[in-house]
């Protein structure tokens, strides 16, 4: 499959500094910022700086470092925002959307880090 990334997206201009963000972290291949719209009490958004669509993309197409960058950002954004285990926090989900059936709203891989409450079921069982 062919990956079209869209330079226009909330990200991209995010990370180009024409949209503010409320910043948790920032690597060298790698930002974590709060979402505008928190579906919790802790709600984080992990993205890599690369023009990558969906975590497949990223993982075929990023370099090595851009990898290891952007897992240990996930980890050090978990624990900046409180919600690590290993950081004496209660925990937290970590989710992904990729595609149209995933609901995915920005054409920009991130990852979403929520926590601060309980969560409940991941999915509820289709009928």
């Amino acid at each position: 499959m062919a990956y079209v990334y869209d330079p226009t997206n909330v990200f991209a201009r995010i990370l180009r500094g024409e949209i503010p963000c409320h910043r948790v972290l920032e690597t060298e291949h790698s930002l974590a910022f709060r979402d505008i719209r928190p579906q919790a009490p802790v709600h984080v958004l992990v993205i890599p700086k690369g023009p990558y669509v969906t975590f497949d993309h990223f993982a075929a197409a990023a370099s090595a470092a851009e990898i290891a960058d952007f897992v240990a950002a996930v980890a050090r954004a978990a624990a900046a925002a409180g919600v690590s285990p290993a950081e004496g926090g209660a925990g937290y989900r970590l989710l992904a959307n990729a595609g149209p059936h995933s609901h995915q709203e920005v054409p920009h891989m991130h990852v979403h880090i929520l926590g601060g409450r309980p969560l409940g079921p991941l999915l509820v069982p289709a009928a």
